[in-house]
Protein backbone atom coordinates (compact mmCIF):
# COMPACT_ATOMS: atom_id res chain seq x y z
CA UNK A 1 0.00 0.00 0.00
CA UNK A 2 2.92 2.33 0.65
CA UNK A 3 4.05 1.86 -2.96
CA UNK A 4 0.55 2.59 -4.28
CA UNK A 5 0.35 5.68 -2.10
CA UNK A 6 3.70 6.74 -3.56
CA UNK A 7 2.28 6.48 -7.08
CA UNK A 8 2.95 2.88 -8.14
CA UNK A 9 0.24 0.92 -9.99
CA UNK A 10 -0.21 -2.85 -9.99
CA UNK A 11 -2.09 -5.13 -12.40
CA UNK A 12 -3.79 -8.08 -10.75
CA UNK A 13 -4.13 -11.28 -12.75
CA UNK A 14 -5.95 -14.58 -12.37
CA UNK A 15 -4.53 -17.51 -14.30
CA UNK A 16 -2.49 -15.06 -16.37
CA UNK A 17 -5.48 -12.88 -17.30
CA UNK A 18 -5.54 -9.31 -16.05
CA UNK A 19 -8.68 -8.72 -13.99
CA UNK A 20 -8.00 -5.54 -12.04
CA UNK A 21 -5.72 -2.60 -11.52
CA UNK A 22 -4.61 -1.26 -8.17
CA UNK A 23 -3.59 2.39 -8.51
CA UNK A 24 -3.49 5.55 -6.45
CA UNK A 25 -6.66 7.57 -6.19
CA UNK A 26 -6.51 10.77 -8.20
CA UNK A 27 -6.67 13.61 -5.73
CA UNK A 28 -7.38 16.73 -7.67
CA UNK A 29 -7.51 19.97 -5.78
CA UNK A 30 -11.00 21.37 -5.30
CA UNK A 31 -11.60 24.68 -7.00
CA UNK A 32 -12.44 27.76 -4.99
CA UNK A 33 -15.66 29.69 -5.60
CA UNK A 34 -13.64 32.41 -7.30
CA UNK A 35 -12.01 29.89 -9.65
CA UNK A 36 -15.39 28.42 -10.53
CA UNK A 37 -16.82 31.86 -11.29
CA UNK A 38 -13.83 32.66 -13.50
CA UNK A 39 -14.28 29.39 -15.42
CA UNK A 40 -17.98 30.16 -15.82
CA UNK A 41 -17.19 33.58 -17.29
CA UNK A 42 -15.06 31.92 -19.97
CA UNK A 43 -17.88 29.68 -21.21
CA UNK A 44 -19.41 30.59 -24.55
CA UNK A 45 -22.71 32.46 -24.54
CA UNK A 46 -25.80 30.44 -25.46
CA UNK A 47 -27.71 31.70 -28.48
CA UNK A 48 -31.21 30.48 -27.60
CA UNK A 49 -32.60 31.07 -31.11
CA UNK A 50 -29.86 28.93 -32.68
CA UNK A 51 -30.35 26.30 -29.98
CA UNK A 52 -34.14 26.22 -30.66
CA UNK A 53 -33.51 25.91 -34.42
CA UNK A 54 -31.03 23.05 -33.86
CA UNK A 55 -33.47 21.27 -31.54
CA UNK A 56 -36.34 21.68 -34.03
CA UNK A 57 -34.19 20.28 -36.84
CA UNK A 58 -33.12 17.31 -34.73
CA UNK A 59 -36.39 16.47 -32.91
CA UNK A 60 -38.97 17.96 -35.27
CA UNK A 61 -41.74 20.38 -34.31
CA UNK A 62 -44.85 18.17 -34.13
CA UNK A 63 -44.86 17.68 -30.35
CA UNK A 64 -43.19 20.97 -29.48
CA UNK A 65 -44.66 22.96 -26.61
CA UNK A 66 -45.82 26.37 -27.80
CA UNK A 67 -44.83 29.87 -26.74
CA UNK A 68 -46.88 29.50 -23.55
CA UNK A 69 -44.27 27.03 -22.27
CA UNK A 70 -43.87 27.64 -18.53
CA UNK A 71 -40.21 26.58 -18.72
CA UNK A 72 -39.36 29.10 -21.43
CA UNK A 73 -36.72 31.49 -20.07
CA UNK A 74 -36.82 35.19 -20.67
CA UNK A 75 -34.15 36.04 -23.21
CA UNK A 76 -31.94 38.98 -22.94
Amino acid sequence: MDAVEAGKSYHITRNGVEIAELRPVSRRRRLTAEELVERHRKLPRVDYDVMRQDADEFFGTEDRVGDEDAWDRARG
